[in-house]
């Protein structure tokens, strides 16, 4: 059985029967490439703007909705043919891959094949296997694994609900709803045996066996797997158990990482695939090391040898300080779940505890990030900060080594140029960077004739995008009015009233209580002040979910919200629900600020400000995660300094006072000083400064390249 095994695209959409000419379509829809190159974002859009908008850039639903008509129509046109010929020779040649960065730099070890496993895969808006960050992070690392050419293949969970979406209330509690989504409207390809049956791996859990079935997306040239609990074969409560991303008790939990560990090595060796690297994207999968050690005992090793043989395979990023990031379970749940698979591995209970004990002050737990740590050969945080921060946090289990030698790398994350660059800035760049400039975005020369851009060209670009993103909040609001009936003030909430020719702010991530979302309310006289001065004022666009079990979270988004509704602010700030990955791309192509105001240092890194920057939008943020290596005193600003304070109340206060004064006294005044419509030219050189200096450092090609350097090709960290 073949990962790689014939799938008739064109088959799969044979009820749309697509015009001979371009029957090729299929092909392009059906493997996520298309997400990060917007040439064919204009195919559907030539074909029909308004449907391609309608469908939510779900290029499936287009292809089974648009009329015959509006093909037909496209075959008349010339331009339209010479693009998408264009873009099919161009899909072409990507696919052969025949001079990747990995051929040419590790071309003798093309056969070391890396499993990544991962939870969350934020893709696109039309896929939903994402909550946030650490979803989105594991999408660009699949684009540009597959853009370096790496042997490369990811293992995750197919979520048929995904997360939630949400829907603010007239009081601003926030409602979670969910929709289950087809497979015939997803990019999703189903794998099978010789006989044509849908291929499974089973897994063992109390009392039962529970089957899933397994799939696979197409990212580029890189392959994901997903699997799926919801087959005939498994009882209603077992084919819900994959239904929903983070959804459900602990009991739902540790099955479904039991399903991405155990299950996931199963479906790779089903379908012949023998990984020479396991990359572990958070502790969620690190039962997979379970599974490669009962392989190995079961093959004659003793215990000892295989778990250094595993060690030896195995890499482990670890992505939060937070409890919740690091998952545990309780005694009786590893009793309950456990007791038949221990003796597989030539473990008694206990020595099986003992691999990941955490000792509580209600009692033990097992922790899945301490079992991660110990069963790979290498870990890294995911920012310097957060590095030293994470030694810090897993010393004691290495007892007597100094802090500073605890064996926790940190290998600082990127984002994936393709996948966020705005347009306007793309043509921006090709004009003044080369034509080549994608192939060598990590290289701060290919940077430099960026600071030569003229400020009227940089300018417009920048109000052109401004305008898309405030066009675009009208549209939302505008539909919400229409199918919800939703009370005036929320219309106006929803940011009808933005301006795109003032200053704006855009914050927008995770609304967890360390992340401080209402920091900025903390004086809301002050910010009044601020925001409504006359001659510079001020506009702030907040977006983000709360987990929905998390209720302080959203309590959080419920005193936003409450006082954005104040008639006093004039409409000048505004909440957008449902923040998704296309969202995102609007806000963080549109303002003109990106703040960022976590607690020191519980952010590790972010990324959201990374792909702020290359678009030309200034972080104005806490020395926190990526910041703290980023800023350098002229491409944005600095919240508060590096202190930590142990007294909450005093560091939110502390902070505040410092976000005001910046505010106030540097960002306002540079905005506004030169009278401009848009940003002044002072302004745009620190917009300058900003691309040049941080586009490279933080980008997802650099990021690859130095996990395959350090962590997937090598036996050494930089701690």
């Amino acid at each position: 059985m073949s990962l790689n095994g014939a799938f008739n695209a064109q088959a799969a959409l044979a009820s749309v029967n697509l015009p001979k000419r371009i029957a090729r379509l299929a092909d392009l829809v059906y493997n996520l490439w298309w997400t990060w190159n917007p040439d064919v974002t204009e195919i559907f859009e030539a074909i029909d703007r308004q449907l391609w908008s309608e469908v939510a850039h779900n290029p499936i639903k287009f292809l089974r909705r648009v009329k015959r008509q509006d093909l037909n129509g496209a075959l008349q046109s010339p331009p339209f043919l010479e693009m998408f010929d264009r873009v099919i020779a161009s899909f072409d040649t990507y696919m052969r891959g025949e001079n990747t960065w990995y051929k040419r730099e590790h071309g003798d070890r093309t056969d070391n094949q890396i499993a990544y496993f991962s939870t969350e895969f934020g893709l696109h808006e039309s896929f939903p296997t994402y909550s946030g960050g650490l979803g989105v992070l594991s999408g660009d690392h699949a684009k540009e694994a597959s853009d370096l050419g790496l042997p490369f293949v990811g293992v995750g969970l197919y979520y048929d609900q995904g997360y939630f979406s949400q829907h603010i209330t007239e009081d601003g509690w926030q409602e979670a709803g969910y929709i289950t989504y087809s497979f015939d409207d997803l990019p999703i390809i189903p794998l099978l045996d010789g006989d044509g049956q849908p291929l499974m791996i089973a897994v063992e859990l109390p009392g039962r066996t529970l089957h899933a079935r397994l799939w696979r997306i197409q990212v580029g040239r890189i392959p994901l797997v997903l699997l799926d609990s919801d087959v005939p074969q498994n009882a209603p409560a077992d084919r819900d158990l994959t239904a929903r991303l983070y959804g459900g008790d602990k009991d739902t939990r540790i099955c479904q990482e039991i399903v991405l560990g155990i299950g996931g090595v199963r479906a790779l060796r089903l379908l012949g695939i023998t990984p020479k690297v396991w990359h572990m994207n958070e502790g969620h999968s690190a039962f997979l090391t379970f599974e490669c050690i009962r392989e190995l005992v079961a093959a004659g090793l003793d215990f000892n040898a295989a778990v250094e043989k595993v060690k030896s395979e195995t890499v482990f990023t670890t992505h939060t300080p937070v409890p919740a990031g690091n998952e545990e379970f309780p005694d009786w749940m590893m009793d309950r779940y456990f007791s038949h698979y221990w003796p597989s591995l030539g473990l008694t209970r206990d020595s099986l505890m003992d691999l990941a004990r955490l000792q509580q002050s209600w009692g033990t737990s097992f922790g899945m990030s301490v079992l991660a740590i110990r069963m790979s050969r290498l870990s890294n945080g995911v920012s310097e900060l957060h590095g030293q921060v994470s030694r810090k946090m897993w010393q004691f289990l290495f007892p007597g080594t100094p802090v500073e030698r605890v064996p926790i790398g940190a290998i600082t994350n990127g984002v994936h140029t393709g996948s966020w660059l705005a347009r306007g800035m793309r043509d921006l760049y090709n004009r003044y960077l080369g034509a080549d400039w994608l192939e060598e975005v990590d290289d701060p020369e290919t940077w430099q004739p960026f600071l030569a851009v003229p400020d009227d060209e940089l300018r417009a670009t920048r109000l052109h995008l401004k305008r898309k993103l405030t066009s675009y909040i009208r549209d939302r609001a505008r539909q919400q009015w229409l199918t919800t009936h939703r009370h005036p003030i929320q219309i106006v909430a929803a940011g009808t009233l933005l301006d795109p020719y003032k200053l704006t702010i855009g914050f927008a991530r995770r609304f967890s209580t360390y992340k401080r979302g209402s920091l900025v309310m903390r004086d809301v006289d002050r910010l009044l002040r601020i925001v409504n001065n006359v001659k510079m004022p001020v506009q702030i666009i907040f977006a983000g979910k709360a987990h929905p079990m998390d209720d302080p979270g959203k309590k959080v988004i419920q005193d936003v919200y409450r006082q954005l509704k104040r008639a006093e602010f004039a409409g000048r700030i505004a909440f957008l629900e449902d923040y998704d990955i296309n969202l995102a791309r609007y806000l963080v192509q549109g303002v003109d600020v990106w703040m960022n105001n976590p607690r020191r240092p519980l952010e590790a890194s972010g990324t959201s400000g990374m792909k702020a920057s290359l678009n030309g939008a200034l972080n104005f943020s806490i020395l926190d995660g990526w910041w703290q290596e980023g800023y350098n005193g002229e491409n944005g600003w600095a919240i508060g300094d590096e202190s930590e304070m142990e007294d909450h109340e005093a560091q939110d206060s502390k902070d505040a006072a410092s976000l005001y004064d910046v505010l106030e006294n540097q960002i306002q005044p540079l905005y506004y000083e030169d009278g401009s419509i848009g940003p002044s030219a002072g302004w745009l050189r620190r917009v300058r400064e900003c691309i040049s200096t941080l586009a490279p450092q933080f980008s997802m090609r650099r990021m690859v390249k130095q996990y395959v350097e350090e962590m997937y090709l090598s036996g050494t960290s930089k701690p």
